[in-house]
Order: C-alpha cells, then sequence, then structure tokens
C-alpha cells in the first residue's frame, strides 16, 4: 500500500476545484429568477413553482450534449460559446411543447481540471441561460484523472420547463393544409459535426484557421458559432398565435425531425429552395461530394426550428418574427 499520498497525488486537486466555483459564481448568479430559493454549491437546486401562473402546471425536461464540435473548441482552444450549445439543445426540445424554460443543470467532465477553461464553459452556459430566460440553478465538475486526454472535457445539460395543460403543443391539431414556416439556423448548431469534420479537417486541424472569402470568416469560428436559442422569439408567438405544432431542427435533420410531430396520416411537403442554405453546407456539400439527401438527413441545412400553422395565420406570424422567417412547406395526406 502506497503511503503518504493525498488526493492531488492521484490528480484531483480539490483547491483548484473552489478556485473553478468562484470563477464561475458571478456568471451563475446572474441567470437565477425570483424563484430561485438556493445559493451556489448547495446539495441540490432550489426553485418554487409559480402555482397561481399556471391552472394545470405540467414540466417538461430536455437533456442533451453537444457531441463532436467539442473537438472543434479542443483544437481551438476555445471554451466559451460551447456551453451556450449545451443551453440550446435542452431548451429548444422542451421549447417544441409549448414550454417556458425554468431552469438548467449543467454536468462537466474531464480529466484535470483547469479552473479558467470550467470557468469559460460555465460561462457559456450562463449566457444561454440568459438568452432562454432560466436560471442556471446547479451543476457537476466531475474530475477523472485517466479519463480524458489532456485539455479536452464532456459537457451535458438537463433543462426543466412549464406549461398549463390546455396549452401543450403536441401537433394533433394539425391537419392537411397547415402550413410549414421555418426559422433560421445560425449555422452548423452541433448535429454533424463528425460528418463535417471528417469532409472539412480530416486529420489536418490546421484548416480552422483558414479563412474562407464565401464564409466571411475562419473555417473554425464558422464550426463554433452557437447554436441558436429560440425561446425568445418563439414564446410570444405561442402566446398570441395558433402554434399547432414545432420542431427543433436536429440530428435526423428536416426530413426527420418535422414528422415526428405530425399525425401518423400526415406527411410533410417540402418546398425546397425556398430558403437561403448557408455557405458553410454548400462548402461540405461540394468538398466531401455528399448526396443532397444524406445532407438533408444530416444537417439543418439553414433551418433550426419549424412551426406549423394554419394557413389563415401565415402572414401575421411571419410579420411577428423578429428575424427572417420562411414558408418552407405544407402539411398534406399520405
Amino acid at each position: 500500500m502506497v503511503k503518504g499520498m493525498s488526493y492531488k497525488d492521484a490528480g484531483v486537486n480539490i483547491n483548484e476545484g473552489s478556485r473553478a466555483v468562484s470563477l464561475m459564481k458571478d456568471a451563475v448568479s446572474s441567470t437565477w429568477r425570483p424563484e430561485v430559493l438556493t445559493e451556489l454549491g448547495g446539495f441540490g437546486g432550489l426553485f418554487q413553482l409559480d402555482v397561481n401562473k399556471y391552472r394545470q402546471p405540467v414540466l417538461v425536461s430536455g437533456t442533451d450534449g453537444v457531441g463532436t464540435k467539442l473537438k472543434i473548441a479542443f483544437a481551438m482552444d476555445k471554451h466559451d460559446t460551447i456551453g451556450i450549445d449545451a443551453v440550446a439543445m435542452c431548451v429548444n426540445d422542451i421549447l417544441v411543447q409549448g414550454a417556458e424554460p425554468l431552469f438548467f443543470l449543467d454536468y462537466v467532465a474531464l480529466g484535470k481540471l483547469i479552473p479558467e477553461q470550467v470557468a469559460a464553459v460555465v460561462k457559456g452556459i450562463a449566457f444561454g441561460c440568459k438568452q432562454a430566460g432560466c436560471a442556471l440553478i446547479g451543476g457537476e465538475t466531475a474530475e477523472m484523472p485517466g479519463f480524458y486526454a489532456k485539455g479536452e472535457y464532456d459537457i451535458a445539460g438537463f433543462a426543466v420547463g412549464v406549461v398549463d395543460k390546455e396549452k401543450i403543443i403536441d401537433g394533433q391539431g394539425i391537419k392537411s393544409g397547415d402550413v410549414i414556416i421555418g426559422l433560421p439556423s445560425s449555422g452548423l448548431h452541433s448535429n454533424g459535426y463528425s460528418l463535417a469534420r471528417k469532409v472539412l479537417l480530416g486529420e489536418d486541424y490546421e484548416n480552422l484557421k483558414v479563412y474562407d472569402e464565401k464564409l466571411g470568416i475562419t473555417l473554425g469560428e464558422e464550426m463554433l458559432k452557437p447554436t441558436k436559442i429560440y425561446v425568445q422569439e418563439v414564446q410570444p408567438l405561442i402566446e398570441k398565435q395558433s402554434i399547432k405544432g414545432m420542431a427543433h431542427i436536429t440530428g435526423g435533420g428536416l426530413v426527420e425531425n418535422v414528422p415526428r410531430v405530425l399525425p401518423n396520416n400526415l406527411k410533410a411537403d417540402f418546398i425546397w429552395g425556398s430558403w437561403p442554405v448557408p455557405p458553410i453546407f454548400q462548402l461540405i456539400q461540394s468538398q466531401g461530394n455528399v448526396p443532397e439527401n444524406e445532407m438533408y438527413r444530416t444537417f439543418n441545412m439553414g433551418i433550426g426550428f419549424v412551426l406549423i400553422v394554419p394557413q389563415e395565420e401565415v402572414e401575421a406570424i411571419i410579420s411577428q418574427c423578429s428575424e427572417d422567417a420562411y414558408v418552407i412547406g405544407k402539411v398534406t395526406n399520405k
């Protein structure tokens, strides 16, 4: 038996963990809503649900990570946006049911805790929470020596929201003739990175530093653009208009995510070419000779969130969108 060893000798530095908490404290507390009853560092996050605001409150939850987009963050040593992706992937999912995001918890696992790196990640999470209007009320930073390569980590998140039972958006009211409206993505978001990395980078991550005229920025900057959070844009539409169904366009693209919210007797007929496809997707397709159907099954192709609405409300809804919105298809009978 080895004598005289400490936890630090085994690769876990508790003091560095405390310093990381100190560095992220202000960012975390800046996200707190009035319902938060906890302090940073507690064993559990406390959140008081406003039961007077909802007649029959239903909690909606979602969890996700950011996949191999992390490889780009590692290569560029830039960690302040990847947390936004973690929040976006969760809150956009629960928004689909019409839920208001309430709070978020994060999980970061790494081989060696570098306080400044973790603080940058959590500041990104906090920024994403502010965009979504939810509170960051807890999390876990797990230092696991020998499990992750030096400088690498994994991140996942968990979001909880609430919606009145009578206002849940589940697609049941969708009928033939309803219109599919697409809200633009900010780029790749957090899906398809295994294919994108293979096509654009191969084993040469130096290409991330290359400026691309069509992109207007470096490839690395394009690939690290954070996933768009749609809460602020979509919630006012939910309150004022008849949104029958929604879909977050993640892995599987439009062709697999939109049918998930349609009744079994209906299908989505997309109007291909009715919205601008960002240059990053064109670059992947041309450089990798990727078939068009594979592009639409892997990437969002410029549409990150979809609304399904009655024909008579299309004009009003598009006029209320804070950014561009496109009619990208119709619902028809199978």
